[in-house]
């Protein structure tokens, strides 16, 4: 099989090859799709200061997260259905996180339930992605799942208590028949043809922050809390036991018109930095954006739209290759910047873009 030489060319070539509503999902944002667009350029809007005549002979793209040493920072984030994208769904994308030496994050509304991921492909490095649904016995099987299947950290999502106005997936019926496969949600009693507004509907709007404390005591893993932008939830993770924050707008997918993650990630990295792990993710594209981001103070980063470019075009292979893609562009960035060891990143290599007004 023949791929694409850069991850632009995957998102075009997916493009042709996924039907209206498919590409419509994976694809579109909220509203005016204003953060959406803002997500990636908010990276291009920082400038890097390489510094020159150092030996960067050797490279070392290797990070600590949740107190264990990774290969390198890059995450593949929780995405929905990928058997939209391939037919063999989130075990071909947690095969080639595998192969990459990358984190795999399974999201709740996967269509591979927890157990199963975990007995195809038992070597990988999995965290769980969480809904907390409004049928609270549900979750609570998920998370005994993910316990049983050797999953390393649950990451709950705080950002959709309702769906964001999405425009594409109106304009194409976008609709998911759970009889083709969407475990967790069928586990809820849901059946038939949903339309992801009443896939969102069966998430329970009055989580709050208690529920971290409770599900960190249920698990006994980790918790990451993701969709965080604002300092000051951040303060709250760390005071209600998160081990991390994800640094979030969902992919520009529900409120329009927020900081991309580029913007929210200093200020958060700075109130809470320094007490538990800050990821990031939005808009990641280039090696050169995971630099950026491990500079402003970021332990790691999630990527997601450009795996299931991946997925569509070349299913396991793709998605891999995505991810060499972007690891072969962070080591560049590294070498190129004049720090070859990641963990020495800091701002000193970054600054506001002088090209933007």
């Amino acid at each position: 099989m023949t791929l694409p030489l850069t991850v632009g060319q995957f998102e075009a070539q997916a493009a042709e090859i996924l039907s209206a509503g498919s590409l419509g999902y994976y694809a579109g944002g909220a509203g005016d799709e204003i953060t959406l667009v803002d997500n990636v350029a908010a990276w291009q809007r920082i400038a890097l200061r390489p510094r020159v005549m150092v030996d960067v002979s050797q490279r070392d793209m290797r990070t600590t997260v949740l107190g264990r040493q990774r290969a390198h920072p890059l995450i593949v984030a929780p995405t929905a259905f990928h058997k939209l994208a391939t037919p063999e769904g989130e075990v071909a994308t947690a095969r080639a996180a595998l192969g990459a030496q990358a984190t795999y994050c399974l999201s709740s509304l996967a269509t591979t339930d927890v157990t199963t991921l975990a007995q195809k492909v038992p070597d990988a490095n999995r965290w769980l992605q969480l809904y907390v649904f409004k049928d609270r016995g549900v979750t609570a099987q998920m998370v005994d799942a993910a316990v049983a299947g050797g999953y390393e950290a649950i990451v709950l999502t705080v950002d959709m208590p309702e769906l964001g106005i999405r425009e594409r997936d109106l304009h194409t019926g976008f609709v998911i028949d759970l009889e083709t496969g969407v475990p967790h949600v069928s586990q809820t009693g849901a059946s038939g043809l949903l339309t992801m507004s009443e896939v969102v509907g069966l998430i329970d709007p009055s989580l709050t922050w208690s529920d971290v404390e409770a599900l960190a005591q249920q698990s006994g893993l980790p918790i990451l809390v993701k969709g965080i932008l604002e300092p000051a939830d951040a303060r709250l993770a760390v005071e209600h036991g998160a081990a991390g924050v994800v640094v979030s707008n969902h992919g520009g997918r529900q409120l329009d018109g927020v900081l991309s993650g580029a913007d929210a990630l200093a200020g958060v990295v700075d109130e809470v930095g320094g007490e538990i792990d800050v990821i990031v993710d939005g808009g990641i594209r280039r090696g050169s954006d995971i630099l950026k981001a491990l500079a402003i103070g970021a332990a790691a980063v999630q990527v997601g739209r450009p795996i299931l470019w991946g997925l569509t075009v070349g299913g396991e292979e793709g998605a891999r290759r995505v991810l060499e893609l972007l690891l072969k562009e962070f080591d560049n960035a590294l070498a190129l910047a004049g720090v070859p060891v990641a963990a020495d990143l800091n701002r000193d290599i970054v600054m506001p873009a002088p090209w933007v007004i």
